[in-house]
């Protein structure tokens, strides 16, 4: 009795120190924005994104150049680089946060799971708190983590010229995909 009980302090102890060392990793995570305004649709792709699950504590982060948005208009592209996001001066986006719910997700069972992710959203030099559902598809190994949210323009202190103010949406969604695997150890 004695032995059965060491023996599943142990294995208790070394699955939570390996779980805890789980991370999760892709360079290619994909971002992609939709504004809807009466006058202009403007979206955006980026699939360059930096992304980084710790599965033992939860924490979150992801990474996108703005430069690597895409466009279906060369102009679109340049005055969103130039006269709205200032890209040379804030290069990224950043998310750090945390999945709130992760215990309810197995990570070792393929299936769908929602999740909801918590943190600080950096854009345009300025950071705010988000809060957003998503979910985690996990299937053989690998975890596809999505979300979709909408966040304000002028949360991000993004200024819109006057004479293009009503052809933008003050609010955009943002729609995000990424595609992790197993960071193994020594990678």
């Amino acid at each position: 009795m004695q032995k059965k009980a060491v023996f599943f302090i142990v294995a208790t102890i070394l699955l939570g120190t390996s779980l805890s060392a789980q991370k999760y990793f892709t360079r290619e995570g994909k971002v992609s924005f939709y504004s809807d305004a009466p006058v202009e649709k403007i979206e955006a792709h980026n699939s360059k994104a930096t992304a980084v699950l710790d599965a033992g504590s939860g924490n979150m982060e992801f990474a996108v150049l703005i430069k690597a948005f895409q466009f279906e208009k060369a102009l679109m592209q340049e005055h969103f680089n130039e006269n709205y996001m200032e890209s040379d001066k804030f290069p990224k986006a950043l998310f750090k946060g945390e999945v709130l719910n992760l215990d309810k997700v197995n990570l070792e069972k393929d299936g769908e799971y929602p999740v909801k992710v918590k943190g600080s959203l950096t854009i345009h030099g300025v950071t705010n708190e988000i809060e957003s559902p998503g979910k985690f598809i996990v299937k053989d190994g690998n975890i596809t983590a999505s979300s979709s949210f909408t966040v304000e323009v002028a949360d991000y202190d993004i200024q819109i010229p006057a004479v293009v103010r009503d052809n933008i949406a003050k609010e955009v969604r943002i729609d995000i995909e990424a595609g992790l695997q197993e960071l193994k150890k020594g990678s």
